[in-house]
């Protein structure tokens, strides 16, 4: 059974978080003398002389009507980096605990592990991309809190079978971390209508790929609110600032406009991958989910030497396990797309 008593660490259940000034009012006033704040304004704009609000909710409000998950389930970080962190500082003991990555998969899951001095331990994927079920269970131990999980998978971009990470949910009682950083590109459903089934599922999202937001560095998880407490517990007291939230809520408004921009994605996809075969150095094309191709050449570093000379950069991946060869292209634009393309015709 899952128990989140256990998974936590014992500093953490006794942790009082820090309670700042906008923690500890709630509601309007004319007169804010609480935060010791500059009173007279800022260089900039006259009211980022305020914190912001350090649960953000006008943000989670809105984004629980986009998901349709209860704002108290969300956590929001700065990054979907600081809520990897957080989810280690919270649940695993430096020089104990464990976790399970599958590589090849998003490398920060990894740094932050060392980061927080927590020990990690790898089933890789299958030659095509899809989790050993078997090398993940023999892994497990009972000091193991988490397995991460990345789908649409970075950086081979192919969703991981569903069926296999419900196995891995009906059976294993640690955190499993589904990191659905790509989703908007993919067919697949989510899991976050599955947080209700399944007490120990995380999922994070981000605004940095579909909706456009790199730039904010605004990341989200969502889990139990048992689960989101402890995140809350953890974090700094304003980890999202002003003009993140800002804007982030202005980009939560053109739901439309991101649809848009998500298929004119996934359209100019197909394109490149039909294009990409008439490439003759070009040996394959990974099937993807995301937004981003994996592309196995003849001489990856060669090329991708190639192409920064024509000022295009990729990335090379093929020092990557299960990746020898292989670089990763983003989608771009359509003009971007076909300057690309000219330029590999040209090497």
């Amino acid at each position: 059974m899952f128990n989140l008593d256990s998974l936590l660490r014992e500093n953490i259940k006794k942790l009082v978080p820090y309670s700042s000034a906008r923690d500890e009012f709630k509601g309007d006033a004319s007169i804010f003398l609480d935060a010791n704040e500059n009173s007279y304004g800022s260089p900039l704009v006259k009211w980022y002389n305020r914190y912001p609000d350090p649960m953000q909710w006008k943000v989670k409000e809105k984004l629980s009507e986009i998901k349709m998950v209860p704002p108290n389930n969300i956590f929001l970080g700065n990054g979907s980096d600081e809520c990897i962190d957080i989810l280690f500082r919270s649940f695993c003991d430096p020089g104990k605990d464990n976790v399970i990555i599958v590589p090849p998969t998003y490398g920060m899951y990894e740094v932050s592990a060392g980061i927080n001095d927590v020990a990690v331990k790898k089933a890789s994927l299958t030659s095509d991309f899809q989790l050993n079920l078997e090398a993940i269970e023999s892994a497990v131990d009972d000091y193991t809190k988490m397995i991460f999980l990345c789908s649409p998978n970075n950086p081979t971009g192919n969703s991981l079978n569903r069926e296999d990470v419900e196995m891995i949910l009906n059976n294993y009682f640690g955190l499993v971390v589904i990191d659905e950083a790509y989703i908007n590109f993919s067919r697949h459903r989510s899991f976050l209508q599955e947080l209700k089934e399944y007490p120990n599922l995380v999922v994070l999202q981000t605004l940095s790929k579909a909706w456009g937001l790199a730039a904010l560095r605004v990341g989200m998880a969502f889990a139990s609110e048992e689960i989101i407490r402890v995140m809350n517990k953890v974090k700094p007291p304003y980890n999202i600032n002003q003009p993140s939230q800002e804007l982030a809520l202005k980009a939560l408004e053109e739901v439309g406009m991101v649809n848009d921009m998500i298929r004119e994605i996934v359209k100019e996809r197909g394109a490149l991958v039909q294009a990409l075969k008439e490439i003759p150095f070009v040996e394959k094309i990974y099937p993807s989910d995301a937004n981003f191709l994996l592309v196995k050449v003849s001489d990856a570093k060669v090329i991708y030497n190639a192409l920064l000379q024509k000022g295009i950069v990729v990335r090379d991946r093929s020092k990557v396990e299960l990746c020898e060869g292989c670089l990763r292209v983003t989608v771009g634009t359509e003009k971007e797309n076909k300057e690309l393309i000219t330029a590999l015709r040209s090497i």
